[in-house]
């Protein structure tokens, strides 16, 4: 697999890399196992939480709010 990287973030990579005394490459891989490995989520953008809680919202409650938000 290659991933390519803005040249900010290879540096910035290398640099860690660097100080931990690894390749950049074993720096990646240790990085990318331990957030396979602690299960957190990728973060959503805040548009796609928003469309999922209103998706739950009663059709009626939407349709009663002003259309243009200036009431």
């Amino acid at each position: 697999m290659t991933i390519e990287l803005p040249g900010e973030q290879q540096a910035a990579l290398a640099a860690e890399a660097h100080e931990r005394g690894v390749s950049a490459e074993e720096y990646a891989r240790q990085v990318l196992s331990q957030d396979l490995e602690s299960g957190v989520k990728p973060r959503r953008h805040i548009s796609e939480i928003i469309r999922e809680n209103m998706s739950r919202v009663p059709p009626e409650i939407p349709a009663a709010m002003p259309k243009d938000g200036a009431r």
